[in-house]
């Protein structure tokens, strides 16, 4: 097929420049160098076009290129994550097709308390929340059941969560709060924090949909008696993750007949948050088997090494048959 590479840098481009692995692999674009070595190897005519600010240029290049398929890696507009649904929702309007989720989807998950919301009314249990508006913060936090868990309503792979998302009591929450608000100029959700293992469940399809055996994070040198959750450091810095030992990988083994429910699970809340293609759904378990739904993540990130293609894998999905069927879900 015809295929568009489609991704976003930090700064502006020349549209006519074309990226090779190599070239994005130099740019931190390790998930977009992955994708476009596999598509190459599948056969594939791919093109790439990196976009910042200019929207004139993705329609011309979807004019004349005139893909049958774009493979949609764009995560912001502006550089701003807000705008990522704005992509899907302009190649809505041009009737391209696209892998991954739908302008909906984005917009549901992207606000983290109006995705809480829609899973609560179907009664899929997620730790309690208020959020505080940046416009008008809470000054109070009145019955709130503590530790608290706080972190901006709309970022993404863990930007703004570091040790000191973890309050104790409401002086630490509102503290934290306030420093959201101030650095992010974003509302800010403030939850119950759910003590246990955090593991990922990964989503492939449209109607019919597979999901792989869940992958876990594990933290083999962090204090028993610390709180154990995903901070910028523990996902991205390489160091810190040796540090404290700080791994994902296959889940340990479940309870008796939970994985099944856990796949019933990832399946509902990827159809009530409206995703297609793949996501991923992160949950917890508390001591006493109590599974609460965290966030979901459409169009979650595709690096060979990630936690989606290695739960792919885990099943026997090789990373190009992943590719490939990512594409064919986007087709159907």
């Amino acid at each position: 097929m015809k295929i568009l590479a489609l991704f976003d840098l930090a700064h502006a481009v020349d549209p006519s420049q074309e990226f090779s692995p190599e070239s994005l692999k130099e740019q931190d674009k390790p998930t977009e160098a992955c994708v476009l070595e596999c598509l190459n190897r599948l056969g594939h005519d791919v093109e790439t076009l990196a976009v910042f600010d200019n929207v004139p240029a993705i329609v011309e290049k979807l004019t004349t290129y005139a893909p049958d398929l774009v493979f949609n890696l764009s995560e912001s507009f502006h550089h701003d994550r807000s705008h990522e649904p704005n992509i899907p929702a302009l190649l809505d309007l041009m009737k391209v097709r696209y892998t991954g989720s739908g302008p909906d989807a984005l917009l549901l998950c992207k606000d983290k308390a109006l995705a809480k919301k829609v899973l609560a009314y179907h009664r899929v249990h997620s730790p309690n929340f208020v959020v505080s508006h940046h416009a008008h913060p809470l000054r109070h936090l009145a019955r709130f059941n503590y530790p608290a868990f706080v972190k901006p309503v709309g970022e993404e792979s863990s930007d703004g969560i570091s040790k000191a998302s973890f309050a104790r009591d409401e002086a630490e929450a509102l503290e934290r709060m306030r420093y959201i608000h101030q650095k992010f100029n974003c509302d800010v959700l403030i939850e119950e924090y759910i003590e246990g293992r955090e593991l990922y469940l990964s989503v492939l399809g449209n109607h019919r949909l597979t999901v792989f055996p869940p992958r876990e994070l594990f933290f083999e040198q962090v204090p028993e008696d610390t709180p154990k959750f995903a901070t910028y450091h523990a996902k991205w810095n390489e160091k810190y993750r040796q540090k404290w030992g700080i791994t994902n990988g296959p889940a340990k083994p479940l309870p008796e007949r939970m994985p099944e429910s856990l796949t019933q699970l990832a399946k509902k809340v990827y159809r009530l948050l409206k995703i297609r293609g793949f996501g991923r759904i992160d949950v917890r378990i508390t001591p006493k088997g109590d599974v609460f739904v965290i966030e979901a993540n459409p169009n979650p990130s595709l690096a060979a090494d990630e936690d989606f293609a290695q739960a792919a894998l885990n099943a026997g999905v090789t990373y190009d048959a992943l590719i490939q069927e990512i594409l064919n879900a986007a087709l159907a």
